[in-house]
């Protein structure tokens, strides 16, 4: 199984069609999501799958008014169940764990033909407002998935030896 086509294919996608996500492919995606790992395998998330027109519309105006969050058929919401747990480095979890399940959602995306796009510019009382998130909770990061209408140039990355050491800094 070589995972490299996806991961070189994925781009930020923000201009998706009309056309719905099929259920199988978004119970895949989310079940992606679930199988990622997590510190000490606490599963300390939840996700929200928004597909209704109107819920995602006020999606959108959380999202300071980007249109393109609320043209996208599907958003997931990645929320924390734990916002305390630190590993012993002292670092919280959650953050690297819900990251993981977002690179996992994805790939699966991309696998599926689909396009995806990050979102972390949102207000997150008014998310956790119109998702009746509980208030100890907190939501991390939005993922839009759709059917591309248009897909953007990937951007360049650096090359290996740049960004890769072996032993050593």
């Amino acid at each position: 199984m070589d995972l490299l086509p996806e991961i070189a294919q994925r781009v930020s996608v923000r201009d998706f069609t009309d056309e719905p996500v099929e259920k199988g492919a978004v119970e895949r995606i989310l079940e992606a999501g679930r199988l990622a790992p997590s510190a000490k395998n606490r599963q300390a998330w939840r996700f929200i799958a928004i597909q209704n027109s109107d819920l995602r519309e006020k999606m959108e105006s959380a999202c300071f008014g980007q249109e393109y969050v609320g043209a996208a058929p599907l958003i997931i919401t990645f929320c924390t169940t734990n916002i305390e747990y630190r590993m012993p480095n002292g670092q919280l979890s959650y953050p690297i764990d819900l990251g993981i399940a977002g690179s996992f959602m994805s790939l699966q995306a991309v696998r599926e033909g689909l396009g995806t796009c990050f979102i972390t510019t949102f207000d997150e009382s008014d998310v956790k407002a119109l998702l009746t998130v509980p208030f100890s909770m907190r939501v991390v990061t939005l993922l839009l998935v759709g059917h591309p209408r248009s897909v953007p140039e990937k951007p360049g990355r650096l090359p290996l030896s740049r960004v890769i050491s072996y032993d050593h800094w």
